[in-house]
């Protein structure tokens, strides 16, 4: 072709080439998958902890893993932590008066009934006594052969107003005599080792017979009533011989048969029984010595 002024020239084509490494779809799915896997990995671990391990096992874990949390509960009643609160009923470590332990709902002193966190020294202290007051009777029984098998037959336990003591009859035993109000002669030992125990004692008594079920004979006009309070005042002339006090005695009662020891069975000779009930927080009557109160003037009558 001839060259001359009117020649065009020939364009300039220039052709960029991209070079991708790692094949045709890349590698960053590989990290994406890779993560997964080791989540799944962690979570079915987790799941595998939690059930091959034991509650005090899983709390120190839990404790391990929370250090300010744990140190946060243990010097106040709560935290700041999601979920992190406590119950009203959890103990605290606000400072109570006179270093007694109480809750959020309310502070109990220590010494009164309550749950394992709200004292209980109260029942700690009721059951101590009793078990001293049942140990010190049955001693005395014990160093008296003839009357060591009579120990079964006392009974030391808390009632409402005090302690109570009771004296049970059985099959082999009796206190008094059938249908009367005559002390046997085991019995009459077992009242004197009560009142060399009570003797010392400051709490006023009250005394109260109990009967049977059984019907009396035809022709006797003797009642449950009259019998048991009978055997009741029997029992108040046996301690006081024993060297219990008069002002001792708040009154004397007898139920007959209206308070059963053995419900179910009213005729069982268990229900025939003296209680010696410790009244607490009172003291002894006022004695005979001391000078009467004077009585309020009544007016004259019709």
């Amino acid at each position: 072709m001839a060259d001359g002024p009117a020649a065009i020239p020939a364009p300039i084509i220039v052709k960029k080439i991209t070079v991708v490494e790692g094949g045709h779809h890349g590698g960053a799915w590989k990290v994406a998958y890779a993560d997964f896997v080791t989540a799944m990995m962690a979570f079915f671990l987790l799941l595998w902890l939690l059930g091959a391990t034991e509650e005090k096992q899983r709390k120190g874990i839990a404790d391990y893993f929370a250090p300010t949390l744990v140190k946060m509960r243990q010097e106040s009643a709560g935290s700041d932590g999601l979920l992190g609160g406590s119950s009203l009923t959890d103990p605290d470590n606000y400072p109570n008066e006179m270093g007694q332990t109480g809750t959020r709902s309310i502070t109990i002193p220590r010494g009164v009934t309550g749950g394992p966190t709200e004292g209980g020294g109260r029942g700690e202290l009721d059951a101590k006594k009793l078990k001293e007051l049942q140990d010190k009777i049955e001693q005395k029984l014990v160093q008296r052969r003839q009357l060591r098998h009579l120990a079964k037959q006392v009974r030391v336990m808390r009632a409402p107003e005090g302690i109570r003591i009771d004296l049970m009859d059985n099959a082999d035993f009796s206190m008094f005599e059938l249908g009367t109000t005559i002390l046997t002669k085991d019995a009459r030992g077992l009242l004197e080792v009560m009142a060399d125990t009570l003797k010392d004692e400051a709490a006023p008594l009250i005394l109260r017979g109990h009967t049977d079920s059984l019907p009396w004979r035809g022709g006797v006009s003797a009642n449950n009533w009259s019998l048991s309070t009978g055997r009741a005042e029997a029992t108040r002339q046996a301690l006081v011989l024993g060297g219990v006090t008069q002002n001792r005695f708040a009154r004397i009662e007898g139920v007959a048969d209206t308070e059963p020891l053995i419900g179910d069975n009213p005729a069982d000779p268990r229900n025939r029984r003296i209680s010696l009930l410790l009244l607490e927080g009172r003291g002894p009557r006022q004695s005979a010595a001391a000078p009467p109160v004077k009585a309020a003037k009544v007016a004259p009558g019709p």
